[in-house]
């Protein structure tokens, strides 16, 4: 009688270790504007057009939208505008597919405000797929 439920719960373990949940990894962002560096970490979304823009300085903002899932429409999308009074301008636009290569996949960006001359300078990085759900 014993072994009849051993049997039902090692498959149960097995099953349990294969369905952990897997994370998209870390997707780390460093952007530099002004001489000074901020890190900032990029979250997966379901819901793109909730994403806010990030301040840099006093003229841009930044804007990363990620997306795991669906396949059809997964990867990171990094936006930088220019602020204006009649509301944000897009100045740069990168669009990179999923699943994103490990380590630094946009290279050294470099985006100008066209009216202020300000200079923003970011580099992303994806640090890998980790089971079990923390990256």
């Amino acid at each position: 009688m014993a072994a009849n439920l051993l049997l039902p719960a090692g498959l149960l373990g097995l099953l349990l270790i294969f369905s952990a949940p897997v994370s998209a990894g870390a997707i780390r962002c460093a952007i530099t504007y002004g001489g000074e560096t901020s890190v900032v970490d990029i979250n997966p979304t379901r819901d793109p057009y909730t994403v806010p823009t990030r301040a840099v300085g006093s003229f841009l903002l930044f804007r990363a939208v990620f997306r795991d899932t669906p396949a059809d429409l997964a990867g990171i999308d990094l936006y930088t505008y220019a602020e204006r009074d009649a509301g944000p301008l897009i100045v740069h636009h990168a669009s990179y597919p999923w699943p994103l290569p490990e380590g630094d996949f946009t290279g050294l960006q470099r985006v100008y405000e066209p009216l202020h001359d300000s200079e923003l300078q970011y580099r992303c990085r994806h640090e890998g797929v980790i089971e079990g759900g923390k990256s």
